[in-house]
């Protein structure tokens, strides 16, 4: 049997039960074909990057599969006829991770990149005039100067 990492997106009006509902149906459907589930991981209502089928945000499942090929197919096929699942996707690996998913680690403060500049290089000094904002961008790449802009002269 090969192992396979399947997470689906449920519509963001279904409650977090009717997704456990769903998440059980699924792995009923994977056992009845002769594979079986492992961990399976619940990451609750997040936001969409662009609107799918009307929605903003969606209910996030994991799970952790070792199945026949056909078993996975038979629920693709179930997810593609039922209305709640707005997206899934299932990639073979060649193992599992152990411990909790990326999207479940809670990461530490420390990690994060610091917001005080240390970490985007040097700033660059305007002298007295400050940023430019007039859409005067300067001399071009090939070093040719550019015609000055009729409202100055």
């Amino acid at each position: 049997m090969a192992l396979y990492e399947h997470v689906f997106l449920a519509r963001q009006d279904v409650s977090a039960q009717q997704v456990d509902a769903l998440v059980e149906q699924y792995k009923g459907v994977i056992e009845a074909n002769g594979g079986k589930v492992g961990r399976v991981e619940n990451w609750g209502l997040k936001s969409l990057t662009y609107r799918i089928k009307k929605n903003r945000k969606a209910h996030y499942a994991l799970m952790d599969i070792d199945a026949p090929a056909a078993a996975v197919q038979e629920m693709e096929r179930q997810m593609r006829i039922n209305e709640d699942i707005l997206r899934y996707m299932t990639i073979a690996v060649e193992a599992h991770e152990e411990g909790p998913s990326a999207m479940m680690q809670k990461r530490d403060r420390d990690d994060r990149p610091r917001r005080d500049g240390d970490d985007r290089g040097p700033r660059r000094d305007f002298g007295d005039r400050g940023p430019r904002r007039d859409g005067d961008r300067g001399p071009r790449r090939d070093g040719d100067q550019r015609p000055p802009r009729e409202d100055r002269a």
